[in-house]
């Protein structure tokens, strides 16, 4: 039998495919926490990455952001062969564990202004990408796109289509994005529509991700309610986003997005990487969890060892 995702061990989560994990987060009711960070950024506490620093502070999804499945770098990760990175974060911190790819046009990827977020192309949401980041050990691929990458709906859909034949039925494929990407007419009420969403759901996406309310202009709580009816009408789930830096607001701002964003019907909350370079405000991680889940989940979430 499934446990809830928020009850699981890493042992449970060990044995679970994607089916199971799937059935895992819908049991959750809305209690389920990713927590984006970057690995190529000078951790928070020098020497333990951020990724585990979100986990010790709750986070049941740890999603990598910028991670090159080519040359994968997570800074303050114990030396291992390049392949075995992913192995060896799942195995320190006993959490689901997914990446960011980017489906970017070329010559959009070489506009970007040459800062944190330009591409490479180990982090392109191609196939063989794809396949790289399954034979790691990625549990869960989101097709999004980082500031000014360019990322539109539609490249989104045929990456997601190509993804699907390759790995969708070993990988939890997610797509949507949290912000425009750098396209103004898919910006704002724009980013995510019903329409766009069934053309996600249509291309192999088992989760569509959506901006959380009252991070991106005209994105309100009955905006992303009404995406939700939609997507669990048709059997997939719904993340909810925090991808403008609001991770590095003040607590009483991050309460009150995680209450819209669960009123709203979000299957799982994320909270994004730039409330300080490479990962949320840490006090930030715990009163999200804390405010839609309560602190004994929280807690138990926290305390609960990997080697069971």
């Amino acid at each position: 039998m499934v446990k809830r995702l928020l009850d699981c061990t890493a042992s449970d989560l060990r044995s679970y495919g994607k089916k199971a994990l799937l059935q895992s987060i819908a049991a959750s009711e809305g209690r389920v926490l990713a927590c984006e960070t970057i690995g190529i950024t000078q951790p928070l506490l020098a020497d333990v990455t951020n990724a585990e620093y979100a986990a010790s502070l709750s986070a049941d999804i740890l999603l990598l952001n910028m991670f090159d499945v080519v040359h994968p770098v997570i800074q303050a990760l114990p030396k291992v062969a390049p392949e075995e990175t992913v192995r060896e974060l799942k195995r320190l911190t006993g959490r689901v564990i997914g990446i960011n790819l980017e489906p970017v046009n070329p010559q959009a990827a070489h506009s970007n202004d040459g800062t944190l977020w330009q591409m490479s192309a180990g982090r392109l949401a191609t196939a063989q990408n794809a396949i790289r980041a399954r034979d790691m050990g990625v549990d869960f691929i989101l097709l999004t796109g980082n500031p000014g990458n360019g990322v539109t709906n539609e490249a989104i859909v045929s990456s997601l289509q190509q993804i699907r034949d390759a790995v969708g039925s070993d990988v939890i494929l997610a797509a949507g994005k949290m912000h425009g990407a750098g396209v103004l007419s898919q910006s704002g009420a724009n980013i995510m529509t019903q329409a766009d969403a069934e053309a996600f759901i249509d291309a192999g996406a088992d989760m569509i991700l959506a901006p959380a309310p009252g991070t991106v202009p005209g994105i309100t709580m009955d905006v992303v309610h009404h995406l939700a009816d939609f997507v669990h009408s048709r059997g997939k789930l719904l993340m909810t986003a925090i991808g403008t830096s609001q991770e590095g607001a003040d607590t009483a701002t991050i309460r009150q997005i995680a209450l819209l964003c669960k009123m709203a019907g979000a299957d799982v909350h994320h909270i994004g990487d730039t409330g300080v370079p490479g990962m949320a405000l840490p006090q930030n991680i715990l009163a999200y969890s804390i405010a839609i889940r309560g602190e004994r989940h929280t807690y138990h979430r926290m305390a609960q060892s990997i080697n069971r």
